[in-house]
């Protein structure tokens, strides 16, 4: 396998090590557009009146979208030469709603080597003006190696 030369390496991934904050305001273009795109057309997600009628406070994302932004955050830490095997602990404690600022906090929770490959936990959690919204999860990834050839 290569890497290519701005890809970061898991040899430079440190235990304890906090992932980079990520903010997502939930906008209605922004949850629009996450309902067209995965295609998740309940009206709960673009329909506040829909919403409301259903005992939700607004409108509000859907599991794509919020999965989506873990994604993003731990992206972020491991490049585009990275993978992303695995993702548990996934589970929503409160609405993220229409107006909402969702922010992605996690860390490395440890790193190890298997099977010649680099992994790496990292603990993620989404948070809004009412705490933790999401999570605490965890994102098990493998990352490039220093010593694989750079492309």
């Amino acid at each position: 396998m290569t890497r290519r030369p701005d890809d970061p390496v898991w040899e430079d991934v440190a235990e304890g090590e906090e992932l980079a904050p990520l903010a997502f305001p939930l906008t209605v273009y922004r949850l629009v557009m996450a309902a067209g795109a995965n295609r998740d057309f309940n009206s709960i997600h673009h329909n506040s009146e829909y919403a409301k009628a259903t005992g939700a406070p607004e409108m509000y994302a859907n599991n794509f979208l919020l999965q989506g932004m873990w994604e993003r955050a731990v992206r972020a830490r491991i490049g585009l030469g990275g993978v992303i095997r695995r993702l548990s602990g996934f589970r929503m404690r409160v609405f993220n709603t229409v107006g909402d600022t969702v922010t992605v906090k996690g860390r490395v929770r440890r790193t190890w080597m298997e099977g010649g490959e680099g992994f790496v936990e990292f603990e993620v959690w989404s948070e809004n003006a009412q705490g933790v919204s999401v999570g605490p999860g965890t994102v098990v990834a493998t990352m490039p190696l220093a010593t694989e050839p750079v492309s």
